[in-house]
């Protein structure tokens, strides 16, 4: 069954896509949401919405999804297992394309115990890659999981989530091939820092022709300081920031760290550009959403194709 989402259509047309994200806020506070996705109207194809990210309560992506739909843009709706069991999923799911949101991403999510609930159940009643499977189900043969018939089932173009470094490395591409069986339509990836290896990947990516059955979107994060690319390389678990990246950032003065760290964003897209297999690019800017025209121009992404 065909989608209908404008991220779907612009990946079909060939040209390279760009998706960003607006993380809700902590708070009843809609105008933040809107304040966040105003910057990346016309520089981005769709925003995706994170679902309590890091495990601390935020503004549920559901909610904010629908704020970002009431003002013209499209949302990617972020949603863990973590949280959720599959009834309160199919729920969402389908309350979510009643108002007309039809992009989502499945994730696990992250542990507890980064957050501020430490305690708090883990869910994971189906894994990321099952989730997968039940959104595909539901679209393209409009049935739960439970196997009863849909009313007008949601026509959701399928995302997944890729970390080219997590070890162990040999079984990255094999994971992958899994959530494409399953049925992911786009992957977007973990921030990429290590071109050449992520390079890699995509070639044997590409040997097993997955690129042909799903679009790849290789997460982009620019860096704001070198304390942070420092942060990335030695706290973040799977990530893989080279060292030569740390010395650059450090390497010029304080107050000009950010604009490099926007230099390296910029060159890495130019370089993935020509990279086998790319349909286009994920563009994080955590709390930078003010970048996100600046990084998109100067890649040479803009001006968006229209395809409404």
């Amino acid at each position: 069954m065909k989608t209908e989402s404008v991220l779907e259509k612009v990946i079909k047309s060939g040209r390279l896509a760009v998706t960003s994200e607006c993380g809700p806020p902590r708070g009843a506070v809609a105008q933040k949401v809107i304040e966040k996705a105003e910057m990346l109207r016309g520089y981005v194809d769709a925003v995706n919405v994170t679902d309590n990210q890091t495990a601390m309560v935020r503004m549920s992506s559901f909610a904010a999804g629908i704020l970002l739909k009431q003002i013209g843009l499209h949302p990617v709706l972020q949603m863990v297992t973590r949280d959720r069991n599959r009834l309160a999923m199919q729920a969402d799911i389908i309350g979510a394309y009643t108002h007309g949101i039809n992009n989502m991403l499945c994730l696990s999510g992250d542990h507890p115990q980064f957050g501020d609930h430490p305690t708090a159940a883990n869910v994971h009643d189906i894994d990321s890659i099952q989730f997968v499977q039940m959104v595909r189900k539901m679209r393209d043969e409009g049935k739960f999981q439970g196997g009863a018939d849909i009313q007008n089932p949601p026509k959701m173009f399928v995302g997944a989530a890729a970390n080219p470094f997590a070890d162990p490395y040999e079984l990255r591409v094999a994971r992958l091939a899994k959530k494409v069986a399953a049925g992911a339509d786009f992957v977007q990836t973990q921030c990429i820092y290590n071109l050449e290896k992520f390079e890699q990947w995509m070639h044997s990516v590409c040997e097993r022709g997955l690129h042909e059955k799903c679009a790849i979107l290789p997460g982009i994060t620019p860096l704001k300081s070198a304390a942070m690319a420092r942060y990335m390389k030695n706290k973040v678990p799977g990530m893989d920031v080279p060292q030569q990246v740390v010395d650059r950032m450090a390497g010029v003065a304080k107050e000009k760290q950010a604009a490099e760290g926007i230099k390296i964003c910029v060159e890495a897209i130019h370089r993935l550009k020509e990279c086998k297999g790319i349909a286009g690019f994920h563009i994080m800017a955590i709390e930078w959403e003010q970048k996100v025209p600046q990084i998109v121009e100067a890649a040479g992404l803009y001006p968006r194709p229209q395809v409404d």
